[in-house]
């Protein structure tokens, strides 16, 4: 069966149970066109300048000699691809999702731009094949801020025990899972390792990367007892490893050959873009922007692993800068004494007043305190003074610190309940928007996601709603209306969802209907649907 064959079964199918499941995504593009706003709120801030390119490197001393790929990064890419090529069924139906949305590649690759030159050049060095710096699209959409209701963080979707084994420093100052150079570094060291243990197989070392090695070792066992076949499209897998490795090998065919999926690539660079400088000392975020003459929006951007206003006093102090904004900050950076490049509170201690109290307080940590004070111990007098670190400028100014993104989710907790859907098959940011009224980029944003990206089946969401909307979607429009419906002959929650344009799990939350139960005709339904989202036959 040709590859052309299996993509009209994937597209013709989506809608029929017994077919390969689609990904589905929102249908938010054209309404965003409508706004006028083409950036999705976790790209990056629609006043900067998205740049081009990604180094670990320190700023080389002559000039970067020409790329031997002269289209782009794609092209050198394509030349590196190492893995099998495979179109079946469900790499197919991946690849359906990504025909019908081509502008969901576009988001991901501005976001990808800043970091791709760096992956790309570290897998090359390793000798390892090019389509692995595709993976972070399949864990992240290259979000570097992404956090998963598991816990994992960073492109790489590390978690807190995985990034500690792979020596990813975790500190109140710095998360090591979201540094792209320290993470990268991590991940792809996992993989070597995974890649070695499943003797050079890149299908069972990814879904190992996805589930976990016992996981896939377990699946193999059990195969093999059962006499059945044990390599990855065979091993009884859990429904997303299932999907895992597919959506990769989809995204390797389209990088391939774009045209033939209807997609343009917007062209890269095969250039870098930044380097690495290693401040010496611990300096406020905020002053090396200014020193390198960046918003401090984008110096987050280029260096997420920093949790707070400033680099951990112990260290990392390396910082990723543009290429062209490195010896400026370097001249500058020496204009200005270690001690002068964070700013120095003097507090008096009061009585009762812990170390702990006060390093709350200024936003600082107990060891940040004895450190800068020579205190050995946690013992401090009233009446004696401390000095301690604080942030040059307003906290609220250092909007993509950990602390300002947990001040937003605490205002959310202040003035709303917390809810979590598990998204059903035909949920879309735009629907579940509507049914439980709240915006698609807030909603998106709570998710650590953009409007367009791929919503799937069994992947959980955090929103958060007016009390009153905690246990049914958000009414008070009069967009929101409530619907009485009886089942007739022949009638499904499949079908009634579809005809509503409501989910499965909304129809049984509603209803409070068990899962296996059975509808009858005559029973009485009860429905909150969208008005603007029906045909007008209801």
């Amino acid at each position: 069966m040709t590859f052309r064959n299996l993509l009209l079964i994937a597209v013709s199918c989506a809608g029929l149970s017994a077919c390969a499941q689609l990904p589905l995504g929102s249908d938010t593009d054209e309404r965003d066109e409508q706004t006028g706003k083409t950036k999705p709120a976790a790209l990056w801030p629609e006043h900067l300048e998205a740049p081009r390119a990604l180094t670990a490197e320190a700023p080389p001393a002559v000039a970067v000699e020409p790329s031997p790929y002269p289209d782009d990064l794609w092209a050198r890419m394509r030349h590196g691809f190492g893995m099998e090529a495979m179109v079946n069924e469900r790499v197919a139906s991946e690849l359906a999702y990504y025909s019908r949305h081509p502008r969901y590649m576009d988001r991901v690759a501005e976001r990808a731009t800043p970091y791709l030159y760096h992956i790309v050049s570290e897998l090359e060095v390793r000798d390892m094949p090019a389509e692995l710096a595709l993976l972070p699209i399949v864990e992240s959409a290259y979000q570097p801020f992404a956090y998963s209701h598991g816990r994992a963080a960073g492109i790489w979707q590390f978690i807190p025990g995985t990034g500690r084994h792979f020596g990813l420093k975790q500190t109140w100052w710095y998360d090591g899972r979201r540094d792209i150079i320290a993470s990268t570094e991590a991940a792809l060291t996992y993989l070597e390792r995974l890649h070695n243990m499943f003797d050079g197989d890149w299908e069972l070392a990814l879904a190992s990367y996805n589930a976990g090695e016992g996981t896939v070792m377990r699946a193999i066992r059990r195969n093999a007892q059962a006499g059945k076949p044990t390599d990855y499209w065979n091993l009884p897998l859990p429904r997303e490893t299932r999907n895992y490795v597919p959506r990769l090998l989809a995204l390797r065919a389209l990088i391939e050959d774009p045209q033939q999926f209807n997609i343009e690539l917007a062209s890269i660079p095969d250039e870098p873009y930044l380097g690495v400088v290693d401040a010496g000392s611990q300096i406020d975020l905020a002053l090396a922007a200014e020193l390198a003459d960046l918003e401090l929006d984008e110096f987050y951007l280029l260096n997420p692993g920093f949790n707070r206003w400033a680099t951990d006093p112990e260290g990392p102090h390396t910082l990723a800068l543009p290429l062209d904004r490195i010896e400026t900050f370097e001249a500058r950076l020496a204009e200005v004494p270690a001690d002068e490049r964070v700013r120095f509170q003097r507090h008096q201690v009061q009585s009762g007043e812990t170390l702990s109290q006060i390093a709350r307080r200024y936003g600082t940590t107990v060891s940040a305190l004895q450190e800068t004070n020579n205190l050995n111990g946690h013992v401090i007098r009233a009446g004696s003074h401390l000095l301690v670190p604080t942030s040059s400028r307003p906290a609220e100014q250092y909007a993509l610190s950990a602390d300002q993104r947990l001040q937003q989710t605490q205002n959310r907790q202040r003035n709303g309940q917390r809810i979590q859907h598990t998204v059903q098959r035909g949920d879309t940011f735009w629907g579940l928007s509507r049914r439980y009224g709240v915006e698609v980029r807030q909603l998106a944003q709570w998710n650590s996601m953009a409007p367009g990206d791929t919503l799937r089946p069994g992947q959980e969401l955090v929103l958060w709603v007016a009390a009153s909307g905690a246990t049914q979607p958000a009414s008070g429009s009069q967009m929101m209306q409530r619907v009485n419906y009886t089942v007739r002959q022949g009638d499904s929650l499949y079908r009634i969802a579809q005809r509503f344009r409501v989910s499965v799990n909304d129809l049984r939350r509603w209803n409070n209907l068990p899962e296996g139960r059975h509808l009858q005709p005559g029973q009485r339904l009860t429905l909150h649907v969208d008005v603007r989202a029906q045909s007008g036959s209801i």
